[in-house]
């Protein structure tokens, strides 16, 4: 962490109250990224770029603005303190406005392992050759791959640090690196493609390029081929990669704007059942080396697990320290902001804990219904939580995977889907900051042909 960040910070909300803000916090971010694609063995497109920005928010009493800038001088720094008060004054009184509770405010006393030192000692060559080496794996894995929508290899190097005037004060330096191959696959009059991927904290941690390369190419072949099925109601089986899709449209529900809004079907629920009692939602930004972790939020509130729904009961919301003002409650430490603006709600590392059964173990006791491997379109209303996306996966007959399926769409609605989860999968890994494990959806209306 660089201690220049920190003071950066805490110079710009001291020039802010020197100036008659009556609060102010400050978010100090630098960061250096890269990436970098390679398709049929040749690189497409390569990117490095560093960003620097300052963003303030000030409160007069309870009207609040905020404004940011990337001019780092001593002048570009009284200018942004300028703006941001100017626009307070035009804004209107909101009564939830306020900086955290002293109380709240904090850091996780243990190392998260955010950054590693490995990622910064790669050299452009170096990664280059991880992405080339992720194509080429999958390009050799099956004479019907022909061709190669590109491998992306890309990394991040950051530094965040946060001040508000109530004397906190705290940084902290991150990192990671993310690998990716689409390839197709071609028989006949059949082209299919399909893609895997991996991202970590650090280089040593990240699937290798050989296994990502091979993975995606398998899940191509499988695809050649697919049919159309008839529309019927049938169990759904969400394959790990799709069914975190589920956990972000529930984030959504759960995030403390929408509740306080009115704009979420789990609006008014705290306290009853919304899933089916396999069903074991958990927030938690303090697991180490995750994408998803942080010591404390952006409003400088300590991190924490926090379990979104216990056993099917919906047990909290995910809030910052305005919605939970709105709401009644308190901070979950889950306030977001990027440079500009007022802080909103995000999510540390959500996950659903895993159970006890392997995916296979699942698919073997569908007696007929769909494997779900992609989804396609947001056809999801989180007010009503009606749920409509197009999909692709493969048919299962008496246990077993029968061909593949494209073409087809499911539907339901979040609240009932929820419900109707039977069985939770074994094989919960993080390579985002969601994630979930194989899930079994009792019965979902497939329309097909």
């Amino acid at each position: 962490m660089s201690e220049h960040h920190v003071e950066l910070a805490q110079d710009v909300v001291k020039m802010a109250v020197a100036e008659g803000a009556s609060a102010a916090e400050c978010v100090v971010a630098e960061g250096w990224e890269f990436s970098v694609i390679v398709r049929m063995r040749a690189v497409e497109r390569l990117k490095e770029a560093g960003s620097k920005g300052v963003g303030l928010r000030v409160l007069l009493g309870q009207r609040s603005a905020s404004a940011y800038t990337s001019d780092w001088s001593r002048e570009g720094l009284r200018e942004l303190v300028r703006r941001a008060l100017e626009a307070a004054r035009f804004t209107s009184e909101d009564s939830a406005a306020g900086l955290p509770d002293p109380e709240e405010l904090g850091c996780v006393d243990q190392d998260l392992g955010l950054f590693s030192p490995d990622v910064l000692q790669l050299s452009v060559d170096e990664k280059i050759a991880w992405a080339r080496r992720a194509e080429e794996a999958a390009l050799a894995y099956d004479s019907r791959i022909a061709n190669s929508e590109g491998a992306e290899f890309t990394s991040h190097t950051g530094v965040h640090a946060f001040a508000n005037s109530l004397g906190f004060a705290a940084g902290y330096r991150t990192s990671s690196v993310g690998l990716s191959v689409m390839p197709v696959a071609r028989e006949g009059d059949s082209m299919e493609r399909d893609y895997w991927y991996d991202n970590k904290r650090k280089l040593s941690a990240l699937e290798s390029p050989e296994e990502i390369g091979k993975r995606a190419a398998e899940r191509a072949v499988r695809r050649l081929h697919p049919r159309k099925v008839k529309t019927e109601r049938v169990p759904v089986v969400f394959e790990a990669r799709v069914a975190r899709s589920l956990i972000s449209h529930l984030f959504e529900a759960i995030n403390g704007e929408a509740v306080y809004k009115q704009a979420s079907f789990l609006a008014g629920r705290l306290g009853q059942r919304v899933a089916s009692t396999a069903v074991t939602v958990v927030d938690d930004a303090t697991l180490p080396g995750l994408l998803g972790s942080a010591p404390f939020d952006d409003e400088g509130v300590r991190t924490r697990r926090t379990v979104v729904i216990e056993q099917g009961v919906l047990t909290s919301y995910l809030l910052n320290s305005y919605t939970a003002r709105k709401l009644g409650l308190k901070t979950t430490g889950n306030a977001n902001r990027g440079l500009a603006g007022n802080p909103g709600v995000g999510h540390g590392n959500l996950f659903v804990l895993p159970g006890q059964h392997s995916p296979d173990d699942i698919i073997r006791s569908v007696e007929r219904g769909l494997l779900i491997t992609e989804l396609i379109g947001f056809g999801v209303n989180i007010v009503t939580g009606d749920y409509s996306r197009g999909a692709a996966g493969y048919w299962i007959e008496k246990g077993e995977l029968a061909y593949p399926v494209s073409g087809v769409t499911v539907s339901g609605n979040l609240k009932d889907i929820l419900m109707a989860i039977e069985a939770v999968g074994n094989d919960l890994e993080f390579r985002t900051s969601v994630a979930c494990p194989t899930l079994l959806v009792g019965a979902m209306m497939v329309a097909g042909r």
